[in-house]
């Protein structure tokens, strides 16, 4: 139900997300239509769902559009028109009962010759059903167009991740004072996700990782029936979802006092931790900021400890571009937004990782996870 502004319920039409609507959603528009023109394609046609959500604010599960140089149509079923209507104004809005035949007629009403598609995301049965009905259409494959621009966040879009990040910091300090010894993995991950939505997340933005122990060894653990035990390492990897974004997160405290062992990993990881964000900035490669974290644990002798890029971008998903990582070459620009996240994995014995969500500026960066980076020793008398 929409609120008005004394925070009564009124009914109305569904209303356009803000930062979708106006100059912003088509500066969108103009920004791939420059793609689509060095790319020479006449028409993208964008089935993903993140990318469907960027480029026309339409939250549905369920849809597709239809991109040309003088074209934005947003093709959906009966159960989306007026939600579609309503978030997506500056598209014109298809029903479909058949989206083939839909899609043929409006392909054809725009003279679409050439069209590009997310062959990263189509299956090869739905490209295989377009080719076979389709079959006066050239279809291009077209991956990345619109994650590339989604890169780079609008002031909009950054506000949106800092509210996440924000429930997230909360969540994990109420958290805090519930690990002791006894309880298990899966009753505190529960609790961590209670406790963000209660602080006004739309959902996570992707399973907890929550891992006591040995289990810390395992980089993306699933919480089970483990009960913390005095001496545990426990890594928690999280995020909230506000506003369509994500926030990523993760701590590592200790259950009771930890052993010299415990503090050497944690000590080596955080130092690589800071300065990985301190390499963060504008003209960087993910190679080269990947590479400060990496050499620090290789020169403390864990680098096969290490296994995993040091970050990821973060957005409308929790895993986007650019990359941290041996592999990242794109070059850091001022609006994105990347995970930084070393980490030292022990089989039999457990894992450390502290991850930061932080958004590259003009000069450096800014940290949006604001939980404190020290080792904590929790539940002791």
């Amino acid at each position: 139900m929409i609120k008005d502004a004394q925070g009564k319920g009124v009914k109305g039409p569904i209303q356009a997300n803000p930062g979708w609507v106006g100059a912003e959603g088509m500066q969108r528009l103009a920004k791939l239509r420059e793609k689509l023109r060095e790319k020479e394609l006449d028409t993208l046609l964008v089935t993903g769902e993140q990318n469907r959500r960027y480029l026309s604010g339409f939250t549905g599960s369920a849809g597709a559009l239809v991109i040309t140089a003088d074209a934005a149509v947003l093709i959906t079923d009966f159960r989306y028109i007026e939600q579609a209507t309503g978030q997506a104004p500056h598209f014109q809005i298809r029903r479909h009962d058949d989206f083939l035949q839909t899609l043929e007629e409006v392909l054809n009403e725009h003279s679409c010759q050439r069209v590009g598609f997310e062959s990263d995301i189509v299956t090869y049965a739905q490209y295989t059903k377009w080719r076979e009905r389709l079959g006066q259409i050239e279809w291009v494959a077209a991956p990345g167009l619109v994650e590339e621009l989604r890169m780079i966040k609008t002031d909009d879009e950054l506000d949106q991740m800092e509210k996440a990040a924000a429930i997230a910091d909360i969540a994990w300090e109420e958290l805090l004072p519930q690990m002791k010894p006894g309880v298990t993995e899966r009753d505190l991950a529960l609790e961590l996700e209670f406790l963000m939505r209660r602080k006004g997340a739309d959902g996570l933005a992707f399973d907890i990782i929550l891992a006591a122990g040995p289990n810390g060894a395992l980089p993306h653990a699933v919480p089970g029936d483990r009960p913390l035990q005095t001496g545990d390492l426990v890594v928690m990897d999280f995020g909230a979802r506000y506003g369509g974004y994500c926030s990523d997160m993760t701590r590592t405290v200790v259950i009771g006092e930890a052993c010299q062992h415990t503090r050497t990993l944690y000590s080596i990881v955080l130092e690589a931790q800071l300065a990985a964000v301190a390499a963060v900035k504008p003209g960087k490669t993910g190679i080269e900021v990947d590479n400060v974290a990496r050499e620090l644990i290789i020169q403390a002798g864990y680098g096969e400890q290490f296994g995993h890029g040091l970050g990821h971008g973060v957005g409308l998903a929790v895993h986007e571009e650019p990359r941290l990582s041996p592999k990242g070459e794109t070059v850091l620009q001022p609006g994105m937004a990347v995970t930084v996240e070393p980490g030292i994995y022990v089989p039999g014995f457990g894992g450390v990782r502290i991850e930061d969500l932080v958004v590259v500026t003009e000069t450096g960066c800014r940290i949006l996870t604001n939980s404190t980076k020290e080792m904590l020793e929790l539940g002791q008398a």
